[in-house]
């Protein structure tokens, strides 16, 4: 992928993405999957969806594909002591994968989508290494839904100022609205709709969430491009960051956010 991608690859980013799993990641897609077939994991990164995915649908195998060469090896060394025969890792351009037609059953992006800057020709681009009768899935996050509560001052701040450093890096962080949308123009015609949340509430849950986005807010590719743009200084950028400590302490501190899914069927 050519895309800038606005989070960049920091420690605290690559903690969330890390935490994701089939389960609660890719729940939607499960009455699609069956041992033996074969799945194409765009967008993989860290790469613990796809080992999932390996493990749920060994024998069949299962290649995760990212841009970043460095998060693909890192990857492929995390999923080696679990010696799954039929999973592999590398990099790729998901606008030009090496793939041939009708290759894979199933060809899966989560939280991709919402990066580039040519969703629809993605789309395309993935439906074209799909199967007749396979699909294609995709999750992406409606960051212009999320509610957080308390809503302090600092944390009303963050959201408008994520909002406008995604966008002004590459993508739409409220893609999940247009996921329908981008999949019949990219020429599917049997598109299932479904949405699903992330809340993040108890007391883990705040601790992991509000301390990775402490560490974002201020050492971040995000901080970085934030100032870059010139949407933020560092002061603004330390307060939004303290707020977000004071987020995770809260016992009433509680954050949802709403996902749309499409399956569509070549």
């Amino acid at each position: 992928m050519a895309d800038a991608y606005a989070h960049g690859h920091h420690e605290s980013v690559l903690k969330s993405h890390t935490w994701r799993t089939v389960e609660n990641s890719a729940a939607y897609l499960l009455p699609h999957l069956r041992a033996g077939a074969t799945l194409l994991d765009i967008g993989s990164g860290p790469g613990t969806i796809t080992m999932d995915f390996a493990e749920r649908l060994a024998p069949g195998s299962v290649i995760g594909v990212d841009a970043a060469a460095d998060v693909v090896a890192k990857a492929s060394a995390d999923a080696e002591p679990l010696g799954l025969s039929n999973l592999s890792f590398e990099a790729g351009d998901a606008y030009a994968l090496r793939f041939e037609d009708s290759s894979f059953d199933v060809t899966h992006a989560h939280q991709v989508l919402q990066h580039v800057t040519d969703p629809v020709t993605m789309l395309r681009e993935m439906r074209r290494v799909t199967k007749a009768g396979g699909v294609v899935a995709a999750r992406d996050v409606d960051y212009e839904g999320v509610i957080i509560s308390p809503e302090t001052p600092e944390l009303a701040e963050w959201l408008p100022l994520y909002l406008q450093v995604h966008r002004g890096v590459s993508g739409e962080p409220a893609a999940g609205r247009h996921l329908k949308k981008w999949a019949r123009d990219a020429g599917f015609v049997s598109v299932a709709c479904t949405a699903s949340l992330w809340l993040f509430e108890n007391d883990e849950d705040r601790a992991w969430w509000g301390g990775m986005w402490a560490e974002r807010a201020v050492a971040s590719a995000f901080a970085d491009n934030a100032i870059r743009l010139g949407l933020a200084d560092r002061e603004k950028l330390e307060r939004i960051s303290q707020a977000w400590q004071r987020w995770a302490a809260d016992p009433d501190g509680w954050m949802l956010m709403p996902h749309a899914e499409i399956v569509a069927t070549v």
